[in-house]
């Protein structure tokens, strides 16, 4: 008997699946994504203007990175669970009316502490929304769509990634930092404005129907799909993170725009084929971004010196892990049911945590191995992830 929709795959009626989306609300759940993430990573292209601004060093407004990731992590499960009870539409709002206040905050401050402190908010902001996300997409649709509306939902973070963190540094340098979070805090108000108008409201959930933290962990198929969250997220930051030194080493540092370039739009396809069949074929569709993106370290790892065999892997990697928050925020929120919010920020905090172990792990290959460690480190850590679903499909037959 399967007991996580990463194991089983169903077909709705085809009469069903041209049903439409109701895409005004869905996209509007995308630019609060859009918006999370050009917050969180616009500082890392504007080092030099903020540094001499803030008067502090690079290395200092590196921090403001970390905070915000500190901030997600420290505070995803406790407010999600604190806010169980509320209301969907007014929590949502208050989370993304955060990012007016806390972009607005860092726009005319000139204090470092009230910036970082800023950011840390922004973090905690960012934390109760991306909790919100999935199950509110899965909400506003029939069960048999309810992949395809959380990957439309989702689309605004590899496209703050691709397109907004480049779009946003370039304004920086034009206009200036501070104008760009300003500009921030003025997109983010249309957004609420959008949002109030698009998005229906939902209830919170009913205090007998609240399950506790251990309860939703114990849920059948929730751990399983956060231990793939964990070492997916862990093996791609790895490789994310040290991008510059593996191209360096490969002879193409002076690529490195392009090859993300093409990461981003490989990404960007992926989302497209993952929200046409995800909700026909979750448990294949995930078992697909595993092997690709193994296949695509092992490239690396063999043909670490071709130029062309390392935008191919670029590629190819892209290709798998563009669609994979739809997939794995899919699968647990059909585990979790009533308890999506809960098991999302489950996911939230995971998904932090593979980031950080990332960075570290990355780092502490970087200095004693080389950056050659890399694709191995990947690949080992896909075995896992698929080591983790294959081991319950198998017996499937």
């Amino acid at each position: 008997m399967n007991d996580s929709p990463l194991l089983a795959d169903a077909t709705p009626p085809l009469a069903n699946q041209a049903e439409p989306l109701p895409l005004a609300g869905l996209l509007a759940l995308a630019c609060a994504g859009f918006i999370t993430i050009l917050t969180e990573a616009m500082p890392a292209g504007l080092l030099p203007q903020m540094s001499e601004a803030l008067g502090v060093s690079q290395a200092l407004v590196g921090q403001l990175v970390t905070l915000y990731a500190l901030g997600s992590l420290l505070a995803a499960i406790p407010l999600t669970l604190l806010t169980r009870g509320w209301r969907r539409r007014p929590l949502l709002l208050i989370a993304i009316g955060g990012f007016a206040l806390v972009n607005s905050v860092t726009a005319f401050s000139s204090h470092y502490g009230l910036t970082l402190a800023a950011r840390f908010l922004a973090g905690v902001f960012a934390g109760l929304l991306w909790a919100l996300l999935a199950g509110y997409a899965s909400r506003m649709v029939a069960p048999h769509l309810q992949g395809r509306a959380i990957a439309v939902a989702m689309l605004g973070a590899p496209l703050a990634l691709s397109l907004g963190v480049p779009a946003g540094t370039l304004l920086g340098t034009v206009v200036g930092w501070r104008t760009s979070f300003a500009i921030m805090t003025g997109l983010t108000l249309v957004l609420l404005v959008w949002a109030r108008w698009q998005l229906p409201d939902f209830a919170g959930q009913p205090t007998e129907k609240r399950l506790g933290l251990r309860q939703v962990l114990a849920l059948p198929g929730i751990r399983p799909v956060l231990w793939v969250t964990f070492t997916y997220v862990l093996a791609h930051n790895i490789l994310y993170t040290y991008i510059a030194p593996l191209l360096v080493h490969a002879g193409i540092g002076a690529d490195i725009d392009r090859v993300l370039l093409v990461f981003g739009l490989a990404a960007l396809l992926s989302i497209w084929l993952v929200g046409l069949l995800i909700d026909q074929h979750l448990r294949l569709l995930t078992l697909i971004s595993c092997v690709m993106f193994a296949v695509a370290a092992l490239m690396l790892g063999v043909w670490i010196h071709s130029a062309g065999v390392i935008y191919a892997s670029v590629a190819v990697w892209g290709l798998a892990f563009g669609g994979l928050p739809a997939l794995l925020q899919t699968a647990l929120a059909k585990s979790a049911g009533e308890s999506a919010d809960a098991a999302q920020s489950m996911l939230v905090t995971v998904w932090n945590l593979g980031i950080a172990g990332g960075g570290l792990a990355g780092g502490m290959l970087l200095q004693s191995v080389g950056v050659v460690a890399f694709p191995w480190a990947v690949a080992g850590l896909m075995v896992l992830a698929l080591g983790a679903t294959l081991r319950r499909v198998m017996p499937i037959r």
